[in-house]
């Protein structure tokens, strides 16, 4: 992911990049199994933060310079996130990484993506997952699933796809901000969204478009 990330920054694109951290701790998870649930939402943005640096590291070992900010404060290791900062460190060609959520539980991963996104101006949110788009039902289940090339905002929520939770996708809708959703691990992925190639699924109002911010 990072030499993804890197290659398309170094051509001049404006890269902000919000990690889960799913791979460590899932909040809901453990809610299930009685904890609070603002206990286990704070814990999972911890997580981020974890995850976060560990891409920040990857990314400054081929030099690309980036920043980490945390929406929990935590000065020893990483910024506080101020959005003037952050859009101050995209125009300088930095890398900026958000972590720890917005700060709040009950706030998934998505709604931080959306957030952000309107926050810093972003052109299309990228949304990388484990299959190449939004399906009419689970692929790995019913090998009959259709996937998606297109999808206005009202579809999704009229059929309850599971694209981005209800709070993301509103907050995307609202602002007219495309989501494009694709497979992460495909090697050169990012690259093709955002030079115009037609891979993976498009939500928004108007129609596939190059994007030059992410």
């Amino acid at each position: 992911m990072a030499n993804q990330i890197a290659e398309i920054a170094q051509a001049g694109v404006s890269v902000a990049v919000v990690v889960g951290g799913g791979n460590i701790w899932r909040g809901k998870v453990h809610e299930e199994h009685g904890m609070d649930r603002s206990t286990a939402d704070y814990m999972g943005m911890l997580a981020t933060v974890i995850n976060a640096l560990a891409l920040q590291d990857a990314l400054e070992r081929m030099g690309m310079p980036s920043r980490v900010q945390t929406a929990i404060a935590m000065h020893q290791i990483a910024e506080p996130y101020i959005r003037r900062k952050a859009i101050r460190h995209l125009e300088k060609g930095r890398v900026v990484i958000f972590a720890a959520g917005t700060g709040n539980p009950y706030f998934t991963t998505d709604t931080t993506a959306a957030l952000r996104a309107v926050e810093v101006n972003a052109q299309a949110i990228l949304k990388a997952t484990k299959v190449d788009g939004i399906y009419s039902a689970d692929p790995m289940k019913d090998p009959s699933a259709t996937r998606f090339a297109q999808l206005d905002y009202l579809e999704v929520l009229q059929r309850g796809l599971e694209v981005m939770d209800n709070t993301a996708l509103t907050l995307c809708m609202d602002n007219d901000l495309p989501i494009i959703v694709f497979d992460m691990a495909v090697e050169g992925n990012i690259r093709r969204v955002v030079w115009g190639e037609h891979i993976g699924t498009f939500v928004g109002k108007q129609k596939r478009a190059t994007a030059n911010v992410v």
